[in-house]
């Protein structure tokens, strides 16, 4: 898998800055399943959160107060709310949005964003009903969250049991996390009228959980196990399994209980050590769970998206999904921060590229929202028949290459395909070394098949 990784990310990395056809980006392989990319929408500012909503249309936010609407199948975008009195400076401004999981009969959404009062910077959650084409009737169920410029948390999430999740940062209070009288640095559950649960850890509270820094992703896998996301400090980003009334640690613990004195806080408050840490940190973000046969090397998987590692991981998780037993890393550098990720029901992934949010550089056409999907259009999608003993140098290629194949002792016939499967170019191929002309080809992805009356190999190559 590490070696496929650093390959394809290479590859993708070359394709999207050549180009293969009006609309497509890149293709590369993730197990044995060929992936197409495409941007959805471009120009946009600061998406924060990204969600597949009713009838097949994406719903996102931007942190600067707009709520939007997209097509998926023709990117036409509409923005249905502006918050006027969003807030947005440094990481604060409009943040997690959720649909009512009964939206035909109930459709309201729920937003958190941050507004000042006075000198202070607060957060609130809303909740707005959908008219059919806008969001209106606001209602705020809470109000006073302790805000910041950043560690605002903040994802919304319902769960199976029809209640709403919100993650809160710590609002640079590290105090805040462990006063159970406040409700910041928590995990908070609340009833869709924003009422609080009876059957809460306390009823009398929204906490959930506490002793979170700045959690940034939340979803829940089909098991009904609820993961986040954490931002850690310098050290320690943090996936956690979240349950209900445990302690997280923030600000005693970072990372596991492995300090002598992290030992003792954990023995003493109930705290959960995380799944999985990074150190150095990657400024985790967005998360979601990948339940789907389209792109199977994902299925089971959590998708995690990174700001200041400009890419996206997958963690495999074991069967009772209490570890993660596996990760890998994607798209390394393609588009830059990725700050959330969404699964929809058919298997396509759509990633929000956040490089207008004052940490990033922007590139053309930032912000954007980029569509990951599996697509065969080679008829090759099965990289692990690639023979490794055949071998294409240099690779990339700029005008001629050596192909290598030791098994290859008498003639054969090579072809070379584009990515969209036509017919590009062929010849002799008279081993066990023969050369292949590309100067006819345009700059792109393109796939070697070498035919012998015995036997077939297929192998990838770039040209530039």
């Amino acid at each position: 898998m590490k070696n496929k990784y650093l390959f394809s990310s290479f590859i993708v990395a070359l394709f999207l800055s050549f180009g293969c056809t009006q609309k497509s980006e890149g293709q590369l392989y993730i197990g044995n399943t060929a992936i197409d990319t495409v941007t959805l929408i471009s120009g946009i500012e600061t998406p924060w959160e990204v969600l597949w909503g009713p009838y097949g249309f994406i719903w996102f936010t931007e942190r600067a107060g707009r709520v939007n609407r997209v097509n998926p199948s023709t990117g036409e975008n509409q923005v249905i709310l502006t918050v006027a009195d969003v807030f947005e400076y440094g990481e604060a401004g409009l943040l997690g949005m959720a649909l009512h999981p009964d939206f035909e009969e109930t459709p309201w959404v729920y937003l958190v964003y941050n507004y000042t009062d006075g000198p202070n910077i607060r957060e609130r959650l809303v909740r707005y009903s959908w008219n059919g084409s806008l969001l209106e009737n606001a209602t705020t169920l809470i109000d006073a969250i302790p805000g910041n410029s950043y560690h605002n948390g903040s994802r919304l999430l319902f769960g199976p049991d029809g209640k709403l999740y919100m993650s809160t940062g710590d609002a640079g209070n590290t105090s805040n996390s462990q006063n159970i009288s406040s409700i910041a640095g928590k995990l908070l559950r609340l009833n869709p009228d924003g009422s609080i649960p009876f059957d809460n850890p306390d009823p009398n509270s929204y906490v959930w959980s506490s002793g979170l820094r700045n959690s940034q992703g939340l979803v829940f896998a089909p098991n009904g196990n609820l993961y986040g996301s954490e931002h850690g400090p310098s050290s320690d980003d943090e996936v956690n399994l979240l349950e209900k009334g445990r302690n997280y640690g923030w600000p005693d613990v970072a990372g596991f209980c492995d300090l002598p004195g992290e030992n003792i806080f954990c023995q003493e408050n109930n705290v959960h050590e995380p799944l999985f840490a990074w150190t150095p940190t990657l400024a985790v973000s967005g998360i979601d769970y990948y339940d789907h046969a389209a792109i199977p090397a994902w299925q089971g998987n959590l998708l995690m998206t990174s700001l200041k590692a400009s890419k996206m991981l997958s963690l495999k998780l074991s069967e009772d999904g209490l570890s993660i037993t596996e990760t890998a890393d994607w798209f390394a550098g393609t588009w830059g921060r990725l700050r959330d990720v969404c699964v929809a029901p058919d298997g396509r992934v759509f990633v929000a590229v956040s490089n207008r949010d004052g940490r990033g550089t922007p590139r053309p056409g930032d912000d954007r929202i980029v569509e990951i999907k599996a697509k065969n259009t080679t008829g090759f999608n099965q990289p692990d028949s690639y023979r490794k003993d055949v071998h294409v140098y240099p690779n990339p290629v700029t005008t001629e290459a050596r192909v290598e194949w030791a098994a290859l002792t008498g003639k054969g016939e090579y072809f070379i395909y584009s990515q969209s499967g036509s017919l590009q170019a062929w010849g002799e191929a008279n081993g066990p070394d023969f050369g292949i002309n590309t100067t006819v080809l345009n700059a792109g992805f393109y796939l070697l098949k070498i035919t012998t009356e015995d036997e077939t190999a297929t192998v990838p190559f770039m040209v530039m």
